[in-house]
């Protein structure tokens, strides 16, 4: 089942007042309908409305109830802090929504290297149906980031997760997405609960 409000990231964008109140009762409104027709397991695809997430997920500790990027950042963490990695690897984050970068540092552990870039252009090209923009704008951030030193490369958005074949093409490196990594974790948990 799929449920969508379209207006939660212009109205986070335009309301001045941040994740408020209001914004949180929002969280709360779509993940009760969720659990009340039968989902038994939530994902929100947004990243930037974390602390929202995690006070909806309170309410329902009975389902797993999980942001978007937390399983990513699990992943990219795991990739750079493996046995053979450098000790100065790093993670390039791309993001195309500003918001994202706000909430989405702090969730990385503080001794992982992080170098985070915002295509906020990307947005806007996908939003205008120009998919080829999108994609060639995180291509270009990803090549950034590796000239950098980023040694895998995250894509912090749902939408940006299109890119991911032209990124790895264009990097020779891993690139990891909210999607697939989200969907995985939802997986193993689900399947832990059945048994």
């Amino acid at each position: 089942m799929n449920l969508l409000d379209d207006s939660l990231s212009a109205d986070l964008a335009s309301s001045g007042t941040g994740l408020d109140a209001r914004m949180h009762a929002r969280f709360a409104t779509l993940t009760d309908y969720a659990v009340a027709t039968g989902a038994h397991g939530v994902l929100f695809t947004c990243s930037a409305f974390g602390p929202c997430i995690a006070a909806a997920a309170a309410r329902h500790p009975g389902v797993p109830v999980l942001k978007p990027n937390e399983a990513m950042i699990a992943d990219a963490v795991i990739a750079v802090s493996a046995p053979g990695a450098s000790a100065n690897a790093r993670i390039g984050l791309i993001a195309s929504f500003a918001p994202t970068l706000v909430s989405m540092r702090p969730e990385f552990p503080s001794a992982i290297k992080l170098d985070c870039e915002l295509v906020e252009p990307a947005m806007q090209a996908l939003n205008e149906g120009r998919a080829d923009v999108h994609d060639a704008a995180v291509v270009a951030a990803a090549k950034q980031l590796q000239a950098r030193g980023a040694a895998v490369i995250a894509l912090a958005q749902f939408s940006m997760a299109r890119a991911a074949d032209a990124v790895a093409q264009a990097t020779g490196l891993p690139v990891l997405t909210t999607p697939s990594s989200a969907i995985r974790l939802l997986h193993r948990r689900l399947v832990g609960e059945q048994k």
